[in-house]
């Protein structure tokens, strides 16, 4: 049985699945990479959610206060072996209440043009493409995308 777990980017479950999370990123981005790797840091975050089955987590991602109205949703991953079983949209869904009851009133986000079992989850969760922002105006390997709550 998955439970959502509410917790903080300390979590040794969270650190571990970003661990392989950041694996995973340099496959896909490449060289890309190290211009990705400095705006990923966790300690930067406050909020995080992990999918559990039992002691273990599958999924897990996060977000931070980007301005009054914005949360940004951030490391987003769910373990291969767990792919395509629906874990990705309950911890985006979770993600988005909880950035709700905080005030927030849209989520923004950034993903890698070369990642569309991402890509799909997002739209298919109601994020449309918005123009590049902040950090990733000029990164034309980046799609980033808002949601309204």
């Amino acid at each position: 049985m998955i439970t959502l777990m509410r917790t903080t980017p300390g979590h040794p479950e969270f650190r571990r699945l970003v661990h392989q999370l950041d694996e995973t990123l340099k496959e896909l981005d490449g060289e890309d990479h190290v211009i990705y790797a400095p705006l990923n840091q966790i300690h930067v975050l406050k909020h995080a959610v992990l999918a559990m089955e039992g002691d273990e987590a599958l999924a897990c991602g996060a977000f931070k206060h980007y301005s009054r109205e914005l949360a940004e949703i951030k490391r987003m991953f769910v373990v291969s072996s767990k792919r395509g079983e629906g874990l990705g949209a309950l911890v985006l869904n979770e993600l988005e209440s909880w950035a709700k009851e905080l005030g927030h009133s849209a989520c923004i986000l950034e993903t890698g043009r070369n990642n569309p079992i991402a890509i799909r989850l997002y739209l298919k969760s109601g994020y449309e493409e918005i123009p590049n922002y902040g950090p990733y105006e000029k990164l034309m390997s980046s799609i980033c995308m808002r949601k309204n709550l």
